[in-house]
């Protein structure tokens, strides 16, 4: 069996309403889709990390011109080899960002692939699962307008709380005073203990801000505290982590083994957040979730994209161990984006809802268990 064709996809469409996160505005969604295809007519489908601020197109360049030639006529089974080649061909102007997403994408395919060559789902091939199904957690809790919104987002949580989510996070980053009237007024108008929170500030804060918010906090009893500092700032993560009771969480923003080793060795994290778009895709996901239980850390992904992310990352998550091997574990939860995306649904013909008992089933089918609509990337394709 030989990789006999590689198509990449770029799709786009702009949002009737953007959305602000401390970083910036997103105005639209986007994608980049890779399909690998083999002499055998086996197909298998990725997708590049793209969290609205990068243009899509850089990641589908790196795969057409500089990925794309290393992998024709290989042996897509050979994941682990192919793997290493596409970062050391790249590792000189590559290793993180948008190369590494690429080389994600491309090794989610591959992993694709390999599930309906073997007629088994990913998780099966990775080892097996922990899990059949998983909590949800809704993210939202974007700005319209940026500040002074407390009120808009006590009314969303409301609203995601009605739709059944027993867990939120919430977008905070937009100075500290203003993010702490938030957590006020979200947590007054939920009125619910049993409902689990977390926050996110996207590396909004200096180390003396963010453990400023982090001590105003501590209250609240949040499963975790993400982002706070710049992903740069590994030993700004390890103070926070000293000087805090919270859990500290992070890592979307870290690309690779090689780099959630530099987490791991500075004692930066208590839950790594790898994205398996951008990560380096289930190869690097699987080293990842290894060095991280050896050092103590819990895996939760970072989960962000279309159906195809969705279900590379529900895949992943059926196989991470709890965090801790004790009757009463953590589970891993799913990040569930709330917030707009015109075709994320439509991708797949059969999208995933939340059950009866508020969580959502990991597919079975061969390899990410999902048939990809075809006319709707063609609908958003702008390539």
């Amino acid at each position: 069996m030989k990789i006999s064709a590689i198509d990449v996809f770029v799709m786009a469409t702009p949002l009737d309403e953007p959305f602000a996160f401390s970083q910036g505005w997103v105005t639209q969604r986007s994608a980049t889709l890779v399909r690998i295809q083999t002499d055998n007519g086996l197909t298998g489908w990725g997708e590049a990390f793209t969290q609205g601020l990068e243009p899509p197109q850089i990641a589908a360049a790196t795969i057409e011109h500089a990925l794309k030639p290393l992998l024709i006529g290989e042996n897509p089974l050979d994941h682990a080899v192919l793997w290493e080649r596409m970062y050391t061909r790249t590792r000189d102007y590559g290793r993180k960002g948008s190369v590494i997403s690429a080389i994600s994408a491309l090794d989610i395919a591959l992993w694709d692939v390999a599930g309906h060559f073997l007629q088994q789902p990913v998780s099966q091939l990775l080892g097996g699962r922990y899990r059949e199904s998983v909590q949800p957690y809704a993210t939202g809790f974007y700005r319209q307008q940026g500040k002074n919104e407390a009120s808009r987002l006590a009314e969303e949580a409301l609203q995601h709380r009605d739709a059944g989510f027993k867990a939120m996070k919430i977008k905070l980053g937009f100075g500290v005073n203003d993010d702490i009237e938030v957590m006020q007024k979200i947590t007054s108008a939920l009125n619910d203990p049993a409902i689990e929170l977390m926050v996110d500030s996207n590396h909004a804060y200096s180390r003396a801000d963010a453990l400023k918010l982090g001590k105003a906090l501590e209250d609240y009893n949040l499963r975790w505290y993400e982002e706070p500092v710049a992903p740069e700032d590994i030993a700004g993560y390890a103070e926070l982590r000293q000087n805090l009771t919270t859990p500290i969480a992070g890592g979307e923003n870290e690309h690779t083994p090689y780099g959630f080793n530099d987490l791991f060795r500075a004692s930066a994290l208590d839950v790594a957040q790898p994205d398996i778009g951008s990560c380096g895709g289930f190869t690097a996901a699987r080293s990842i979730a290894t060095m991280a239980h050896a050092n103590g850390v819990a895996v939760n992904p970072h989960v962000w994209g279309s159906a195809v992310a969705q279900a590379a990352s529900l895949q992943w998550i059926a196989t991470i161990p709890p965090a801790n091997h004790s009757l009463y574990a953590l589970e891993p939860v799913l990040e569930y984006d709330r917030s707009s995306h015109p075709f994320r649904q439509q991708l797949v013909s059969a999208p995933w809802y939340m059950n009866n008992d508020g969580n959502i089933a990991i597919p079975k089918g061969p390899g990410l268990g999902i048939e990809v609509r075809l006319e709707t990337v063609e609908q958003y394709k702008i390539n």
